[in-house]
C-alpha cells in the first residue's frame, strides 16, 4: 500500500457540519471513504492555521488517492490537497538509482 498525507480545507458548508455534528462524525466519514477504496487512516488530526485537516492514510494506489480526492471535493464540503509520502528505505533506493539529467541552461 502507498502513504499519503490529506491536507483538507473546509468550505464554509464544510464548517457548519463540523459545527453541527462534531469532529468524530468526520473521522468517521473519512475512514468510511478510505476503507471503501481498500485502504486505512493511519492519523486524522484538527488544525488551524492554513489547513483545517492533516490526515495519514494508507491506499492501494495512486487510482484510489485520486478517488478520495476527487469523492470529498466533490461533496462541496472541502477541497483536499494529496502529498505521496514515501519511507526512508524508499529515498535509500531512489538515491542508489542512476539517472541522466541536464539542468536548465546546459
Amino acid at each position: 500500500m502507498a502513504k499519503y498525507l490529506l491536507e483538507t480545507n473546509y468550505t464554509l458548508e464544510g464548517i457548519r457540519g463540523v459545527k453541527a455534528k462534531g469532529g468524530s462524525a468526520r473521522v468517521a466519514a473519512a475512514t468510511e471513504l478510505v476503507e471503501g477504496l481498500g485502504g486505512k487512516v493511519e492519523s486524522f488530526y484538527f488544525a488551524f492555521g492554513g489547513s483545517d485537516v492533516f490526515a495519514i492514510v494508507d491506499l492501494p494506489d495512486n487510482v484510489s488517492a485520486a478517488a478520495a480526492a476527487l469523492t470529498v471535493s466533490a461533496g462541496g464540503g472541502a477541497t483536499t490537497k494529496t502529498i505521496s509520502l514515501i519511507t526512508p528505505e524508499e529515498m535509500d533506493a531512489a538515491a542508489k538509482m542512476q539517472a541522466t539529467y541536464r539542468p536548465p541552461g546546459s
